[in-house]
């Protein structure tokens, strides 16, 4: 199946995945998304119909739309298979950066940053899908971003539950080094920073794991 860009109407449900407004596990129907959502049905429905495509959801005949569920384990596998396209994504953002994605990436930094000062949780996870969204532009290379976007996605979910109280301002400190480097143009750079964040999700993965 080919993966779809996504549209305007998708983003919200996407971002109440991450933060988990509907709980693990659960089931809802897709006549009280749209109630909740306040959207027609057929945005819903593609927004269903990618979200079961990037496995955060799954649509059950007769018993309504299951949500995934959040097992600590998952969050290593996950990150195992991130690693490796985000340092693909944070090499070409930095050669092909161009100054609409800079922008972006100054304002991702900013809402990070206020994020931190504010010890706002929500407001950090969507400055940290802003900076995604940043380096999928920047990189110039749809394929990868195709494929980092649902483990970004599934990241920040294991994020929000097992990590979002404590460690704001490391995370921050790590996404900015991020940033800057992407911005310096600095492509070793750039991977090395992207390959420390990942190591540090994976620090946070493999304690949520052990606990």
């Amino acid at each position: 199946m080919t993966a779809r860009a996504p549209s305007r109407q998708l983003r919200r449900p996407t971002a109440g995945s991450s933060t988990l407004e509907l709980a693990p596990a659960s089931f809802i129907t897709e006549g009280a998304l749209i109630d909740r959502l306040g959207l027609g049905r057929t945005p819903v429905r593609e927004a269903i119909q990618r979200l079961a495509w990037e496995g955060l959801l799954e649509v059950r005949p007769r018993a309504g739309i299951a949500i995934a569920p959040l097992h600590p384990g998952d969050w290593l596998r996950v990150l195992d298979a991130r690693r490796g396209v985000e340092v693909v994504l944070a090499r070409s953002a930095a050669r092909f950066v161009t100054r609409e994605a800079a922008d972006l990436f100054h304002d991702a930094a900013l809402a990070m940053q206020k994020a931190v000062i504010s010890e706002n949780v929500f407001y950090f996870i969507q400055a940290d899908k802003a900076l995604d969204e940043a380096l999928a532009l920047a990189a110039d290379n749809p394929f990868a971003a195709r494929l980092a976007a649902p483990l970004q996605t599934h990241s920040r979910r294991f994020w929000f539950r097992y990590k979002a109280d404590t460690g704001l301002a490391e995370s921050a400190e790590h996404h900015v080094a991020l940033i800057r480097s992407i911005l310096a143009g600095d492509e070793e750079a750039a991977a090395k920073d992207a390959k420390r964040l990942m190591a540090l999700l994976r620090g946070h993965a493999e304690a949520a794991a052990t606990r």
